[in-house]
């Protein structure tokens, strides 16, 4: 029992969805993930998430990443979100207000990349809160639910002030700057795999990095692998997006394999 009365697990025992201890910023992990795990209760959701970012931009080109989420699909959303560009989380941080979708069904001309996608996985209403105190925008807060329905005036608070105590805690973690824009120093390696496949790609074929990165995606999307893991596979060498004809799903074979 916590000191407010409230039900909370012991320290040392980590909820659903935690990053792993050890560091301060994982110990920082460790309460975000908590305040997702206490909102799937107080708000009636199914899952929910944290995703930080330094700019629109920034998170466009994959700088971003979700430091804390339980629920099944809370990964799964924020992938999609990655691969299409588009996505109630992007539209929360773009605007600075919260993007509350009761119906997921009925906003596929709004997200016609990722509404579709999101509904097969599973997901029928998503809720965005942008994360930010002023001008400082640091990333949102994202709840889902498997069934449509909008958010009472008490959960809507709840909610909120979730989102307050989050901002508050990323802006006041020691090694959090938010006057660095993208450079958040102690993030675990912001989608450090998609960052290297689209410079190798850009090696390797010659177009910029943007360019590569819409491939990544469109291969991602085109194939309904997350995008992550298509990051790996030009790593690997084992998938080659260097050109267009040759954008097979199937892992490209090794040389190797031609002599006994």
């Amino acid at each position: 029992m916590g000191g407010d009365g409230t039900d909370r697990p012991p320290d040392d025992e980590a909820a659903d969805g935690d990053l792993p201890r050890g560091s301060e910023p994982v110990a920082l992990g460790h309460r975000l993930g908590q305040v997702c795990a206490d909102l799937l209760s107080r708000v009636a959701v199914d899952g929910a998430g944290i995703t930080v970012m330094g700019s629109l931009a920034g998170g466009l080109r994959g700088a971003r990443d979700q430091i804390a989420a339980v629920g099944a699909l809370s990964s799964r959303l924020e992938d999609l979100q990655l691969t299409t560009g588009e996505g109630p989380c992007l539209d929360a941080f773009a605007r600075g207000v919260p993007v509350l979708t009761a119906d997921l069904a009925a906003e596929l001309g709004r997200w016609p990349g990722f509404a579709p996608s999101a509904l097969a996985a599973g997901a029928a209403a998503v809720f965005s809160f942008p994360l930010q105190l002023g001008v400082v925008r640091l990333g949102t807060l994202d709840l889902y639910r498997t069934r449509s329905g909008g958010l009472s005036r008490s959960q809507l608070a709840s909610a909120l002030a979730a989102g307050d105590a989050v901002t508050e805690a990323l802006l006041t973690d020691p090694d959090t700057d938010p006057g660095t824009g993208e450079d958040i120093g102690w993030l675990p390696g912001v989608h450090a795999d998609v960052h290297i496949a689209s410079g190798m790609l850009s090696a390797r074929s010659g177009m910029d990095v943007g360019t590569a990165l819409l491939r990544l995606r469109a291969h991602a999307f085109a194939h309904g692998e997350p995008l992550r893991e298509v990051a790996r596979r030009v790593i690997a060498r084992t998938l080659d997006l260097t050109d267009p004809i040759h954008d097979d799903p199937r892992p490209t074979p090794d040389p190797e394999d031609d002599h006994p």
